[in-house]
């Protein structure tokens, strides 16, 4: 399956190391953050869940729910978590799911032909609270994932859900943002009380509204 942004993502029943969840009930009125791993015990995604572990009070400021998966089974995970916790000095205690049958891996699309006949691609999912995904971002097995690019697009995303912006190259929380296309000239005093700047028609900045 090609999952595409503004895609409903696929709801699921599944085994994970924290117990049965069902994925729409399980995110609630959560933001959420699915990604998969190619199997357990591999190095870079040792780094990479061990790296979550260590962020969980970010994503919490964030009203984020993390989720792992890989295709192997609940046995092998929880060895896994231990080596995780051991090696990277921190507790792992988000879900990771079992798929040994690969189902969600290819409700997903986290099977590349080209890449693993079995194993899931390192995929990421950002998926809002209305259950729809608003990111998806692959990466290759030799290069570990950037938490704080992934941390920085869970700002922009609910910064742009909630208010007329976008935000640009480079954007940190905090910095001006792009006031949208879509607002007219008239519109911007009043949606923009903190003042704006014009830099050409189509490009006016303002200071982050929510800040």
């Amino acid at each position: 399956m090609d999952i595409k942004l503004g895609d409903t993502a696929p709801d699921f029943t599944a085994q994970t190391t924290q117990g049965d969840i069902k994925f729409h009930e399980w995110l609630g009125d959560s933001w959420g953050m699915l990604f998969s791993h190619p199997s357990d015990y591999t190095p870079v995604c040792t780094t990479e869940l061990g790296r979550t572990a260590q962020l969980k009070d970010k994503f919490a400021e964030k009203d984020v729910k993390v989720l792992a998966i890989s295709v192997d089974d609940i046995d092998s995970h929880k060895g896994w978590v231990n080596d995780i916790n051991e090696t990277q000095h921190t507790t792992v205690d988000f879900p990771i799911i079992a798929d040994p049958d690969r189902k969600i891996a290819n409700l997903y699309g986290m099977i590349h032909p080209n890449a693993s006949a079995t194993a899931t691609v390192r995929s990421v999912f950002i998926i809002g609270p209305d259950k729809k995904v608003k990111l998806t971002l692959t990466y290759p097995a030799s290069t570990g994932r950037n938490f704080d690019e992934l941390l920085r697009v869970i700002d922009s995303l609910q910064l742009t859900a909630n208010y007329s912006v976008a935000t640009p190259a480079d954007w940190k929380d905090g910095e001006d943002v792009i006031i949208s296309p879509s607002v007219p000239d008239a519109d911007v005093p009043g949606k923009f009380p903190k003042g704006h700047k014009t830099i050409k028609p189509y490009l006016r900045t303002t200071p982050q509204p929510n800040k």
